[in-house]
């Protein structure tokens, strides 16, 4: 079992979300501003709905921290729902019900499946907890993450590369400035395709549509060895692979030159090897995006994502009434036309929990005072060696 895990609780318009993260080492330092730094990342983005005027989101920690250090227990962590004001009769959790039923399913969404595997007669019992509102706690988590890496220095940044077709010209992007603040509504860094982005958002708006796009996530200052070959579940391109997959509306994921592997040669996939005047190893490309046999090789670890369109549309889509069997259209609950930013920062989220899940697999995870020594003693044996 993996020593470091976490879980999330709670509903869209519930009381509170909640995160259990359970396994970091104690004397990790964590800032509170930092956490709700990354929350409001999440919560911006051009194209974002009406919820998000209303949700303030920061974090409070009540278990596992004490005067801005880990204990070494579980960190519980909590984020209120300011909505649930307006929603507290129709949400609540005991007394009769109250409010409409949801029961028109929407195509692309957890929905129907939902009500058919739970048993359910209000898919609001399913949408609720399906929401991408959950991610909120993954940011929130992720932020701690963050913070227990940077004391490794190891950072993850991430761009959006494309949305709704209108893709980045990478010679425009600067990799040395992610994760800077370029004022970019949308993260990204090539000026040029944003405003074309931006203007397809709101044509889709206006048609009462949505739009998906693509980001990517890199992992800077990872060494050599993080995964296994070993067994298919301890291979770290199949962790991160799961971890992308599992954020609401993923729906492909690729590592490195990705899918361009199956019609392109070896000669112009592999990344070939070279010494320089010292004897060590160094590649003059990362098309294996960091990841060999299921670990990393010390170059960046790079991992994109493709984002579907969110299933809630204005313009709604037909589908089928789970009460009367009648043909409608599909249910209206306020959305966002495009979400691919905040699917960004929700990306780097669980890259930070996947990576810092690897390093206390390996390097052990009770102290963070163990944990650095034998963390930078393996740093150094692999730079004495290669």
């Amino acid at each position: 079992m993996t020593m470091l895990r976490f879980m999330t609780a709670g509903e869209s318009h519930g009381p509170e979300l909640t995160a259990i993260l359970e396994g970091l080492p104690a004397g990790v330092r964590l800032d509170k501003e930092g956490i709700d730094r990354e929350l409001r990342r999440r919560q911006q983005g051009y194209g974002r709905g009406g919820r998000m005027k209303i949700e303030r989101d920061h974090v409070e920690i009540t278990s596992g921290v004490r005067f801005g250090e880990t204990l070494g227990g579980p960190i519980t962590l909590h984020v209120v729902n300011r909505d649930f004001a307006n929603w507290n009769e129709r949400m609540a959790a005991f007394g009769e019900p109250a409010g409409p039923k949801v029961t028109a399913a929407r195509p692309g969404h957890a929905d129907l499946t939902g009500v058919k595997k739970y048993d359910r007669a209000d898919v609001r019992d399913i949408l609720e907890r399906s929401s991408a509102r959950e991610t909120t706690m993954r940011v929130a988590v992720g932020a701690v993450c963050k913070e227990f890496l940077r004391q490794l220095d190891i950072d993850i940044v991430s761009q959006v590369t494309e949305i709704g077709g209108v893709a980045i010209n990478p010679a425009h992007v600067d990799p040395a400035k992610l994760g800077t603040d370029v004022g970019s509504e949308l993260n990204c860094y090539d000026a040029e395709a944003e405003q074309a982005m931006k203007k397809a958002i709101d044509e889709a708006k206006a048609a009462g549509d949505t739009l998906g796009g693509t980001f990517e996530v890199v992992v800077r200052g990872v060494p050599a060895g993080l995964g296994s070959h070993i067994q298919w579940d301890r291979r770290l391109d199949a962790k991160l692979a799961a971890a992308m997959m599992s954020i609401q509306a993923i729906k492909g994921v690729e590592i490195g030159a990705g899918f361009a592997c199956a019609h392109l040669p070896g000669s112009q996939i592999h990344d070939e090897m070279y010494l320089d005047e010292a004897g060590h190893i160094y590649r003059k490309t990362n098309r294996a995006g960091g990841l060999e046999g299921g670990m990393s090789n010390g170059e960046d670890i790079v991992v994109r994502a493709a984002m579907k369109p969110i299933p809630t549309l204005m313009q709604p889509l037909h589908t089928v009434d789970i009460a009367t069997k009648e043909p409608v259209l599909a249910s209206k609950e306020r959305s966002d036309t495009c979400a691919v930013a905040a699917a960004s920062v929700v990306g780097e989220a669980m890259v930070a929990f996947t990576i810092a899940a690897a390093i206390c697999d390996k390097f052990g995870s009770d102290a963070m005072i163990d944990l650095q020594k034998s963390y930078y003693g393996y740093k150094e044996r692999l730079a004495e060696e290669w």
